[in-house]
């Protein structure tokens, strides 16, 4: 079971993640959504196509732009469509 924790908080947890160059992507369903807002940042990657992002907000700090998903993939990346993956300090463990 993975389980991406930030400010002492566990905010996703699954057994079922894509692992992507070195990153857990974590279902849709399984992220704890009071967690999340969502962000104006979007970045472009060559292969996977454009993703958005999402602040993570635990006890009142906010992580800005920590949580990111490719809503609308690239063929060759359909395996990940939807699926969370985090960075800026969020610990995610295996």
């Amino acid at each position: 079971m993975a389980k991406a924790i930030w400010n002492g908080t566990v905010i996703a947890e699954s057994d079922n993640c894509e692992i992507v160059e070195g990153n857990y992507y974590f279902p849709p369903d399984t992220i704890k959504s009071e967690y999340f807002k969502s962000s104006e940042t979007h970045t472009s990657c060559f292969w996977k196509g454009q993703a958005s992002y999402y602040t993570v907000e635990v006890d009142g700090e906010q992580n800005k732009d920590a949580a990111w998903y490719y809503p609308e993939p690239k063929e060759k990346a359909n395996n990940i469509k939807g699926y969370v993956a985090f960075w800026r300090g969020v610990k995610v463990e295996s």
